[in-house]
């Protein structure tokens, strides 16, 4: 893991896609601002984790056909 120090207003780029600035400072948070092209996808890691379990799950799950029919009829 890289560790970086930046202050308010301070940036790091990733690439030459993505900017990361600090925006805010207070107390023991900080506010982040993400520059990046749109087909890039930018999520908190809480949230990433949560897609990332349920993309697993439905590709393990599946769909009988018979019900699918069942529901058109």
């Amino acid at each position: 893991m890289l560790v970086l120090s930046r202050k308010k207003g301070e940036s790091i780029m990733i690439n030459d896609e993505v900017e990361v600035t600090v925006v805010a400072v207070e107390g023991d948070m900080i506010r982040l601002g993400i520059k990046a092209p749109k087909h890039i996808s930018i999520h908190r890691k809480e949230i990433y984790l949560a897609i990332q379990e349920e993309n697993k799950s439905a590709s393990t799950s599946f769909i009988d056909l018979k019900d699918i029919n069942d529901l058109n009829t």
